[in-house]
């Protein structure tokens, strides 16, 4: 049990039925398609589509309490003593319930967010953590304006830590999201190029990354990307942990080594860890892991344990084998111009290919630069790549700058996912290791499972 109606009606004073009752509330959904035990709908309004036109699902699938907007007609199947609570607005109603939620359990709230790493980094966080205690963690990628407050709501009594992943397109979705969830702990990853169409520019990117310590506690850790100068203004204040790669950084990651599967290093204090993940940024993401467990007092031990025991959300650089036994990397879950490079960074210094393939597609949300920005991918393309395969629109800016500059590169640009699978045939051996990575609308995934499916 999360709560009962009766605690409801001391946040929501305008109710129907036996809404004062002690009726047991087990979880709180808005998705009235998912069965589900003593829950309270919330019913969305969106673009498309207006959630209280399914109340009659989600009362079919377990719904036990309801909000409801005031001006919405109640439909006449249900039971006079259905308890419901008109607000308002539902979604400044779900958001504010979290928030006296969060109040109510009390956890040590860690709040992550970043323009590339920010799920990887959470999952690496809440992998380290659970080790010493109760703890919940956003699931997937439920980082908006909905998914932060029904993560605060999934919340079982006892949740001694809760790690929320913040994600924005657009000014004030961070500062919304911070001051539902009010984090101990606060940790930026990095500033990419993602949303940079809705912000502007790098430095509008910082900025609305910076909106996560709004609802900090003032008391609070801020754990940011001290390589990153538009985060510099914020070296000098307290209670704020640079980390990096740079010697002057409080937290600096060195002697970064990458095996075929894991990724060892070492930070300033002389601890060595590795992590099994590839590339030098994950080294990044798990010191951020690892600051905030030593802040939280967990013996080294534990954090070993839990660096080991990493469980990641999919698509994001999974090694795969394929058909052949060829070596597959699924990076296709997103991308900006930052982590399409990292991840091309990571290829060129694995060991024991005899070729390495890149399959590249569009970037999205770039703006108005984003053949400038696609045309950059190739900076770090060199001759230590075999091939070069991109599908899509703009992706053709990266073969054709390649094709260009480094003649001994194979670059082909497909518009026919077929036509592209079948190019691929030629490298489908098992001393080839090929990188998937595109947006995640470019759907890559669907090259990965046809290369994968043992039929």
């Amino acid at each position: 049990m999360l709560f009962t109606t009766e605690w409801l009606t001391s946040i929501f004073g305008d109710y129907k039925g036996v809404a004062a009752d002690p009726i047991e509330i087990g979880e709180v959904v808005t998705d009235s398609r998912k069965k589900t035990h003593k829950s309270l709908f919330i019913p969305i309004i969106g673009e498309n589509f207006d959630g209280h036109d399914y109340i009659k699902q989600a009362f079919d699938q377990g719904a036990v309490a309801a909000l409801w907007k005031k001006e919405k007609q109640l439909p006449s199947f249900l039971p006079t003593d259905f308890p419901v609570f008109f607000v308002e607005d539902t979604l400044k109603a779900l958001q504010e319930l979290a928030g006296f939620y969060r109040d109510n359990i009390n956890p040590i709230v860690i709040a992550i967010t970043g323009s590339n790493g920010k799920t990887t980094t959470k999952d690496i966080v809440a992998s380290v953590i659970k080790t010493t205690f109760n703890t919940q963690h956003t699931k997937g990628n439920l980082n908006n304006h909905i998914g932060v407050p029904l993560t605060i709501l999934s919340m079982v009594p006892g949740t001694e830590v809760l790690i929320v992943e913040m994600g924005m397109n657009q000014y004030g979705e961070i500062e919304t999201l911070s001051n539902i969830a009010k984090p101990d702990i606060a940790v930026i990853t990095n500033i990419g190029e993602s949303h940079i169409e809705y912000l502007g520019s790098r430095a509008g990117i910082a900025k609305a990354k910076l909106e996560i310590i709004s609802g900090m506690k003032h008391n609070g850790y801020l754990i940011i990307d001290g390589d990153e100068p538009l985060l510099e203004e914020m070296h000098k204040r307290d209670n704020v942990i640079t980390c990096g790669f740079d010697a002057d950084n409080e937290v600096v990651v060195k002697k970064i080594k990458l095996t075929y599967n894991h990724t060892q290093f070492q930070l300033s204090d002389g601890n060595e860890y590795s992590i099994p993940l590839l590339g030098n940024h994950h080294a990044l993401n798990a010191a951020f892991a690892i600051i905030i467990a030593e802040r939280l007092q967990i013996p080294k031990s534990k954090v070993v344990k839990g660096l080991t025991e990493l469980e990641r959300t999919s698509m994001r650089f999974e090694l795969l084998k394929g058909k052949n036994d060829v070596s597959i990397i699924n990076d296709a879950y997103n991308a900006s111009p930052t982590s399409m490079k990292a991840a091309i960074n990571v290829v060129k210094q694995m060991e024991g290919f005899k070729q390495k393939v890149l399959v590249l597609g569009d970037i999205f949300e770039l703006g108005n630069e984003s053949k400038l920005f696609h045309q950059s991918i190739a900076e770090s393309i060199d001759n230590s790549v075999d091939a070069l395969l991109t599908f899509g629109d703009e992706s053709e800016e990266i073969s054709s700058t390649v094709n260009k500059s480094k003649s001994d590169i194979s670059c082909s640009h497909f518009t026919s996912k077929t036509n592209l699978l079948n190019a691929l045939e030629d490298f489908l051996t098992k001393d080839t290791l090929i990188l998937f990575k595109a947006s995640r609308g470019m759907q890559f995934e669907l090259f990965v499972e046809k290369l994968t499916d043992p039929s």
